[in-house]
């Protein structure tokens, strides 16, 4: 890594130790080259998700409101398109921001959340472009998971009779499971560990381990084709 990304890397990484204090927010904008926004702005913050019911249940300090907007405001920036910053910045971030983060995690641009302490993830976790996740019921991604782009995790269910009512459920991807682009995950559902999800699924019944399941809903179609390989002998991992 060039040496001028590792410093400033190394200055996020200080300043998110006390990210809780607005000055420190500003600082980071500052690395990542942001337009100036005033200390006053910074104050005033409110996110999306602390409009929503949940977040009476699972208020938000100021530190992980914090750094919740340094993660959506990054990906406005010209540096969040460089990967020798952007994937390290994002891996340093959420490690700080999940309920959980293993070791080479990897996300590209517009991966967006909701409750990121609810949100775990396992070493080697790859997520593409464009994902969305609903982490209000609990979401858990396994080593070696992997997402591609326009993935769409959901879990929470509105009533029909009050669109106020809600029940929510948490969704776990195991371990090496690909969800392939444009799949749709809902509420309670468990991907089984090796699983594939194919393209534009719709996934509303838990899919076994080492499966191959697609359609609307997705139904089983085959065993993964593994040609006896386990676990991190199936490459899921390529950019650290």
């Amino acid at each position: 890594m060039p040496a001028w990304f590792s410093s400033r890397l190394r200055q996020v990484e200080e300043l998110l130790e006390h990210i809780e204090q607005p000055e420190a927010v500003l600082d980071v904008l500052a690395i990542l080259e942001a337009p100036p926004l005033e200390l006053n702005t910074i104050c005033r913050l409110q996110l999306y998700a602390e409009t929503l019911p949940m977040a009476q249940e699972c208020p938000l300090t100021p530190a992980q409101r914090h750094r919740h907007f340094l993660w959506d405001a990054f990906d406005k920036l010209p540096l969040s398109l460089i990967v020798p910053f952007a994937i390290p910045f994002r891996r340093l971030l959420a490690r700080h921001l999940f309920g959980a983060c293993g070791a080479a995690f990897t996300a590209e641009e517009n991966v967006r959340f909701n409750f990121a302490p609810l949100l775990r993830v396992g070493d080697g976790v790859f997520i593409n472009r464009n994902v969305f996740l609903d982490a209000k019921g609990g979401i858990t991604l396994g080593h070696g998971a992997s997402l591609a782009e326009d993935v769409r995790i959901l879990t929470h269910l509105h009533g029909e009779a009050s669109h106020i009512e809600r029940i929510y459920k948490p969704v776990t991807v195991g371990d090496y499971a690909k969800v392939y682009s444009g799949a749709m995950l809902f509420p309670g559902v468990t991907v089984g560990r090796q699983a594939i999800v194919a393209a534009g699924s719709l996934v509303v019944h838990d899919v076994p381990d080492n499966m191959v399941v697609a359609g609307r809903p997705a139904t089983i179609l085959r065993e993964r084709r593994t040609d006896g390989k386990e676990g991190a002998e199936l490459d899921h991992i390529w950019l650290f």
